[in-house]
């Protein structure tokens, strides 16, 4: 009787994980929501690092460590205004897709007398650029999880 004790008892135990892990689909889902948004891979959220890149496409880049989470770029003059060159540094500060985890600054310069003088950059660019970023991270997070 002790060996039909101890079979039943294993039969019981697989029938156990074989429920759990049929009932633990949905908790799965939850944990890859949560990856999602966090990604050491890169050392940096992967939306806001490729919203970064896309955003600032047209722009020459210098430097792009995905690792440390830096996006520097060339100085860029618009064909429409020559006599004025912007330069942007974005720095992704955490693993989250949030608005604090994102750092935009820019530098613009203009044309005198043929030399490359400093002048200021409105505060509203940046905030744009800011927003822009984090508007296409979370769209690249929405369509992630559809899918």
């Amino acid at each position: 009787m002790p060996v039909l004790s101890f079979a039943r008892a294993g039969l019981c135990a697989v029938g156990t994980l074989a429920l759990l892990s049929a009932c633990g689909g949905g908790e799965k889902r939850v944990e890859a929501d949560i990856a999602a948004s966090q990604v050491t891979t890169i050392g940096v959220n992967s939306y806001l690092w490729r919203a970064s890149l896309d955003a600032l496409s047209f722009m020459p880049l210098l430097q792009a460590d995905s690792a440390g989470g830096v996006i520097v770029t060339d100085w860029y003059a618009n064909p429409q205004t020559p006599s004025e060159r912007m330069k942007v540094t974005v720095s992704i500060l955490d693993q989250d897709l949030r608005a604090d985890a994102l750092r935009v600054a820019a530098s613009r310069q203009v044309s005198q007398n043929g030399q490359w003088v400093d002048a200021p950059v409105r505060a509203a660019t940046v905030q744009k650029l800011e927003e822009v970023i984090l508007t296409k991270a979370r769209d690249l997070r929405q369509s992630a999880i559809r899918e």
